[in-house]
């Protein structure tokens, strides 16, 4: 847990705290998570990883965040591909998403993927900065 706290406050202006981490893989059978290691010596050592949510034929992808370190190596492309074709087994039809409006490198990302901006959310980070909701047929 140590290492993902470590990726979440290097990546993030608000990060999660343990307790939301916590919370997020006690709800059973909704939650799926993907961690990738760094191919390093040291056992354990986290690279990246994927929450999100599995309710009925959706995905709701919740948190991602890769290493400073092990940025543009592909590792987000990596734990997303392989999150969207989990959920895909598990019959999902539609993946969402929020965003912050000024985070260019996710949306990037998302959008390479065929994520489209489906509405947003005012107002919905502690910092009073609006969200893009993404979307995605599966």
């Amino acid at each position: 847990m140590a290492y993902v706290l470590e990726i979440e406050r290097d990546s993030f202006s608000h990060p999660w705290n343990e307790s939301s981490f916590r919370e997020e893989l006690r709800r059973g059978e909704i939650s799926r998570c993907v961690v990738i290691e760094e191919g390093s010596e040291e056992p354990g050592l986290i690279a990246g990883f994927i929450l999100a949510w599995m309710v009925a034929d959706e995905l709701h992808i919740t948190n991602l965040a890769v290493t400073p370190e092990m940025r543009r190596k592909g590792i987000a492309v990596f734990l997303l591909t392989h999150l969207l074709d989990m959920a895909a087994e598990e019959a999902a039809t539609w993946c969402t998403l929020e965003v912050r409006v000024s985070n260019a490198a996710a949306r990037s990302l998302y959008k390479r993927f065929g994520f489209r901006e489906v509405g947003v959310r005012e107002g919905y980070y502690i910092d009073g900065e609006d969200a893009v909701v993404l979307g995605l047929a599966l």
